[in-house]
Order: structure tokens, then sequence, then C-alpha cells
């Protein structure tokens, strides 16, 4: 039955109806009707925050290392802080002065939704990685200047409220024995008060293939044994399997009573998430590379996935991962972002959780050192978790103060409005 049900899914998609499109029908019917773009979702009113009146007028960069903050400035002074998404930031920099900082200098920063749109238009030649990187440092940018300027934190301002929200310690390794992961989930639990965790299974992109030798058969049983049942348990297999064996390694899951399965499969290929989650009875995650919102509507159409993982950064910034939440409401799927470092990321995840009505039951909370220990440095107070729940400030905008000697410290780079 489940098999009957996914090809009546994937036929229904390929007929348009999956995916909310109209009938064929007389073209002035077909004027009367909406077409979502840009993934807005219908009667979208857009995000009406400040008032209108102010111009951008300088977008700045400061990167070093993984890290690359963007500052925005108003004609009138107003300023905010975001981020680029990490990894290859050289990248994601120049692509901000060259390609985004032209479609938006200049512009009121009311229209949110316009910018976002426009930068987007703009750059249809160049889908979409790391002009969406660039765009998500901007966006995030303004939404902190909406923020300062409101003196409300994004949380609020967005119709949510800044609260504790549980969190899930987020294991980012597949070179450690399964006896040992175990144990240092154990101690986490008990230091921290986590009460779920994500372990690696599979190999990244690793074409059915094991980390080592059957890590992944050990590796389930053996947290679950260890951390007990109280425990929600998480896996994460980074694109590494074909449909058969994502499905052996989803019945070990249910098996030993798992959570969620994130990302079986390659993640373009949606059909084949799409067979594995109708043949689990176990809830099937992804999402956290998709930065293209057409995309993302035939994902949830399909039913790839039953919970939803947008990265706020990948995908270019709140106003993007909102629509996403959006898209995902109706079809009764939750938001359980990826948000994989302890940078500003984190920050921007937890204030849409704070907000977004199908939030998931936890935020992702990286458990690795490394980069996280680097992040420490670019704002205070940074946030933490006790008691199982990630805690933030409830300051205006993000709640943070960005450090001024990690600024001076970074090459410096800058756009500004020349009309």
């Amino acid at each position: 039955m489940q098999r009957r049900e996914f090809f009546k899914s994937a036929a229904a998609l390929a007929s348009g109806v999956a995916l909310g499109l109209p009938a064929a029908g007389s073209a002035a019917e077909s004027r009367k009707r909406t077409y979502a773009y840009h993934g807005r979702p219908d009667d979208y009113p857009g995000f009406k925050v400040i008032e209108p009146g102010r111009a951008i007028e300088k977008i700045e960069t400061f990167s070093k290392g993984p890290f690359a903050l963007v500052r925005v400035t108003t004609n009138d002074g107003k300023e905010g802080f975001g981020q680029i998404a990490t990894y290859e930031t050289e990248i994601s920099v120049l692509t901000l002065h060259r390609r985004i900082a032209p479609q938006v200098l200049g512009k009121d920063p009311a229209d949110i939704d316009a910018i976002v749109d426009r930068c987007m238009d703009a750059n249809h030649k160049f889908p979409w990685s790391f002009v969406c990187r660039a765009l998500g440092g901007v966006d995030t940018a303004i939404w902190d200047l909406y923020g300062q300027i409101k003196q409300k934190p994004v949380a609020e301002l967005l119709g949510g409220a800044v609260k504790p929200i549980p969190a899930y310690g987020s294991s980012m390794r597949r070179d450690i024995s399964p006896d040992d992961e175990a144990a240092r989930l154990a101690k986490l639990r008990d230091s921290h008060g986590f009460k779920a965790f994500k372990i690696r299974v599979g190999q990244e992109c690793g074409h059915d293939r094991d980390a080592s030798p059957g890590r992944t058969e050990k590796i389930i049983p053996t947290i679950r044994k260890a951390l007990g049942d109280a425990v929600k348990l998480k896996a994460d297999a980074n694109s590494c399997y074909t449909p058969p064996r994502a499905i052996e390694v989803g019945r070990m899951m249910e098996q030993s009573g798992y959570a969620h399965f994130e990302e079986p499969c390659p993640y373009w290929e949606l059909e084949w998430t799409a067979a594995v989650a109708a043949a689990l009875d176990l809830p099937v995650a992804g999402g956290e590379q998709d930065n293209d919102l057409a995309q993302w509507r035939r994902m949830i159409a399909l039913n790839a996935v039953d919970i939803v993982q947008p990265d706020v950064l990948y995908l270019g910034g709140i106003t993007r991962a909102w629509r996403v939440a959006q898209m995902a409401r109706p079809a009764g799927k939750l938001v359980v972002p990826h948000s994989a470092n302890h940078s500003l990321v984190t920050l921007f995840t937890l204030h849409l959780l704070a907000a977004i009505p199908n939030a998931g039951p936890h935020m992702e909370w990286s458990i690795e050192g490394g980069m996280n220990l680097q992040a420490a440095d670019l704002f205070s107070p940074n946030p933490f978790v006790k008691d199982g729940k990630a805690h933030f400030a409830a300051g205006p905008g993000w709640g943070v103060k960005i450090n001024p000697e990690w600024l001076k410290s970074t090459t410096y780079q800058k756009s500004e409005n020349k009309a």
C-alpha cells in the first residue's frame, strides 16, 4: 500500500495537481488565479515592520576564517548586523559586493520582501548557492536593523517571543567509535540536560558506503542502549544512501525507537527520498542544502520529507526561511532548521523557531569544538544550553553586541550608494 501511495503522489506531482496548479480552463479563469512566486504563499502580504522613508547607504563586510559579518547602514545612521553563511566565505563576500549590493543600495529597507526578490531576479543566471549565502548576510542585517529601530527582538517582530528552546545535541563526527560516541553523549546528557541527540550514519555522499565497516549497524542500537528510552534520538546520513539501503537503515532506526532520519538519500534526488519516506513509519527530515524556493514547493508537495530543515543562511535569510515555514505549515510539516555552528546563525534559528507556529520539538545545537570555539569571539552574550534548552538574550534585534576587537582583526570591504 505504501508503495502504491507513493506512485500516486508522484503521478499527481507530474500532473501539477500536487503543486497546487490550476486545472485547464479558460484564459479568464487563469488570470484570476494566484501563482506563488519566490515561495510566497497565497495571500502573502509581505513584511511591514518599519515605516518607509529610509535608504540603505552602505553595506560593509568583515571576514576572518570561516566567518563573515555584514553591517547595513541607512541614510539616517541606523545600522544592523547580519552574517554570511560559513565556508568559502571569501566567495560569498565577493558575490555580495558584486551581485547583491547593487540591488540593495539606495533601496528602502522597509521593503524587505521586494529587496530579497529583486536580488534573486537579478541573479537568475547564477542559481543559487553563493547568491543566497551573500543575500543571507544582507537580509539578516536588515532584520537586526528593524530590531534596533523598533527596540524589539527579531522573534517579537516576527510575532513570537524570546524564550528557551529545547535543543538536541548534534554530533558532527563519523571518525568516532560507537562506544566512544555513546560515552560522550551520556556525559553531555548529564552535564547539560540534553534530552535529545543526533548521530551520524553512513558516509557523506557515500554511495551506500559506511564510514567504517559495520559502524552504522552498531552505532544505532549502541546509542539507544547507552542513553535509555527517555532520550530522543535522530540520525543523519548526509546524502549517503540509495533508497533500498536507506530503508534498511531506517528499519534499524525504527527498531531502536529513533525520532527522525535526516537526508537519507542524495538531497537532489527528491523521488528517492520520497520513496524512503513512503516506506518508513519513521519521520524523514531534509532540506538543509536546498535554496530554491520552487524546489521547496516541490519537495513539500511530493511529501519527500516529513520535517523541513531550511538553513537560514544557506537559503538567503530570515525572509526566505519564513516562507519555507509558511509553505510547510498547511502540509502539516514541522520545521527543524539546520544550524550546525555557534555563530550568529544559531541566534537566527532561535528567533525563527520562537516565532513560527510549526516549530519542531528541538533546535540543532552542535556539540563540537573547532569552529564553535572561534565563534565565541564574534559577539556577546553567547547563547548557551542549560537543562536541555538553548537560552538567548532578549535585546533589540539579535540581542547581542558584536565584538569590536574581532571586527578590527578582519578583512574589511565596503559598498556605498553613489547616488
